[in-house]
């Protein structure tokens, strides 16, 4: 089961990947997660693990399988049975703003339900994680004048 979400942020693509690929901080911007530790230390690069708390779930640890560094990674979490593949992409739009991409990918015998009974915790989280996102950008970018 694949959800997906998109929010355009009036930021330059570098300072909107400097602030979502710093995940350890997302605690910081999103309420979607309430801790965030680095397994194999600080920063995204392929075979890093983070363990990920996010509100009413279990902690889960996502490793690192793809990245293109200012462009995308993906990360994968494997449960018994459920194997859920997360994308994120920083896409440069004119005039200086940026469109981030996210898609989760819930597959194995049990993802699809899981997808299923999650679906709008899932979405809501998405949510949660774009639009925190946003501000925080929006705000950096404010300060640093680099905004559209």
């Amino acid at each position: 089961m694949i959800t997906e979400d998109s929010i355009e942020i009036e930021a330059p693509a570098e300072l909107v990947w400097q602030v979502f690929s710093d995940v350890e901080h997302w605690p910081d911007w999103t309420a979607s997660v309430t801790s965030l530790v680095a397994r194999d230390g600080a920063g995204l690069a392929v075979g890093k693990r983070f363990a990920i708390k996010q509100p009413g779930m279990s902690k889960l640890v996502w490793k690192v399988t793809e990245i293109d560094p200012g462009k995308s990674w993906t990360w994968v979490q494997r449960s018994p049975g459920v194997q859920v593949i997360a994308r994120h992409w920083v896409i440069p739009q004119p005039g200086g703003r940026t469109l981030v991409r996210q898609q989760l990918d819930q597959g194995g015998l049990l993802g699809a339900l899981v997808g299923r009974l999650m679906a709008n915790k899932t979405k809501r989280f998405l949510e949660q994680e774009a639009h925190g996102l946003k501000a925080r950008s929006e705000q950096l970018g404010r300060a640093s004048g680099s905004h559209a």
